[in-house]
């Protein structure tokens, strides 16, 4: 892989044992921060199909490349935690571990005799998290549900679209990623921090669907200061206003103009030879609807390429509307370093920050499953006589 090179010991989570009971997507990320941040991250895997992301899309034998993209730098365990010997294995892991992140619908891990009463009896001092989709407690804890599912109750689908549509999906997945793995990220780490002072560990009860109803907040403003929140694609942030919406260009291709401040708005209004419509930044109703439609004439009399030039160096918030290719091309994102490029020239994405002292680099791509098992066990004491036994029981797979 292209990366920088850097020594283990400058990363910031360099020491702190994860165990990744996850799968999919919102675990799979949280611990994919964890582990780009230095954390030696054990996934554990079942001894059957393991994570069913490695086949999502991928022929017959091959990896997806979704699997691989969020599963680099860690190393696999494959255990049949149905088993007593599984179970045990599990926990002899666990003793040395400061992180346990599992995504079971409540009850599941209790049942395996791997949750957090379990783990914290041979480990006091860990950190244990849940990520499910509506919590541990309440009426829908145990509910089956999705992104969409999570979003739709939580009112952000209701507010997520253009006037007068359906509600709108993104294909960012905004509950899993934010109200998932990016809450659980945090709140781990701020248990971490906590139990290194204390010596004490903690639950950590992660729920999508709060976390996604915690960060609707210019809907919950709305509804605060009106008594009610926008209809679909009339608030300010949402199209409601013609100084904040996306435009078609001649050529099918879409603009983006955030000029919420009048000093950018005027600055889009002088580029496009239009000053009369100054005044119309945050029209509504008709008139609102009448410079909307003078915009939509202007943008659509040029291509994209024309507009972007135009604009070009001119401080105004008008950019185009990329596609993911545009963007992996895209300079700014090269001088950030944000996309990596595997020697079979697949792409995925570098840790959306930067650290001092840190430099990210991919030590290891996603591993096969059960490919360290034997190396794991024997860290965690398990002699190879035994290790083999487990092997040819079918209870552990490598």
């Amino acid at each position: 892989m292209t990366t920088p090179s850097a020594s283990q010991s400058e990363a910031p989570l360099h020491g702190v044992r994860v165990l990744d009971l996850t799968r999919l997507l919102p675990g799979p990320v949280c611990t994919l921060h964890l582990a780009d941040l230095g954390a030696d991250v054990i996934k554990v895997e079942d001894t059957a199909a393991g994570d069913y992301a490695r086949a999502l899309g991928a022929k017959p034998g091959a990896t997806s490349a979704f699997f691989r993209m969020v599963n680099r730098n860690k190393r696999s365990v494959a255990l049949d935690l149905k088993d007593a010997r599984g179970r045990d294995a599990f926990l002899a892991l666990a003793r040395r571990a400061d992180v346990v992140v599992e995504s079971f619908r409540p009850g599941v891990v209790a049942s395996l005799g791997v949750d957090y009463e379990a783990v914290r009896a041979v480990r006091p001092s860990v950190v244990y998290a849940s990520i499910t989709g509506y919590g541990q407690t309440g009426p829908r804890a145990k509910a089956a549900g999705h992104d969409i599912n999570y979003l739709g109750y939580a009112g952000v689908l209701d507010q997520t679209g253009t006037r007068g549509g359906p509600p709108a999906l993104s294909n960012l997945q905004i509950a899993d990623l934010l109200g998932g793995a990016m809450t659980a990220a945090v709140a781990i780490l701020a248990a971490v921090v906590a139990a290194q002072r204390t010596g004490r560990g903690r639950y950590v009860d992660v729920a999508m669907a709060d976390g996604a109803l915690a960060h609707n907040i210019f809907a919950l403003h709305a509804l605060e200061q009106a008594g009610r929140t926008a209809p679909r694609g009339e608030d300010l942030l949402t199209g409601g206003v013609p100084c904040y919406g996306v435009y078609p260009t001649k050529d099918g291709r879409w603009l983006a103009v955030g000029a919420l401040e009048d000093k950018f708005w005027r600055t889009v209004c002088t580029t496009i030879g239009r000053p009369d419509l100054v005044a119309g930044q945050l029209a509504v109703g008709d008139e609102g609807a009448r410079v909307r439609a003078e915009l939509d004439a202007v943008f659509g009399a040029r291509t994209l390429a024309d507009w972007v030039a135009r604009f070009g160096g001119v401080d105004a918030c008008v950019t185009p509307v990329a596609t993911l290719d545009e963007a992996l091309r895209d300079e700014q994102f090269a001088a950030r370093g944000m996309v990596v490029t595997g020697a079979d020239g697949a792409h995925s994405y570098a840790p959306p920050w930067t650290i001092s002292g840190h430099a990210f680099r991919v030590a290891s791509d996603a591993p096969t499953q059960g490919e360290h098992t034997a190396e794991v066990l024997r860290e965690a004491g398990i002699d190879g006589a035994e290790i083999e036994a487990m092997f040819a029981a079918g209870v552990a797979r490598r």
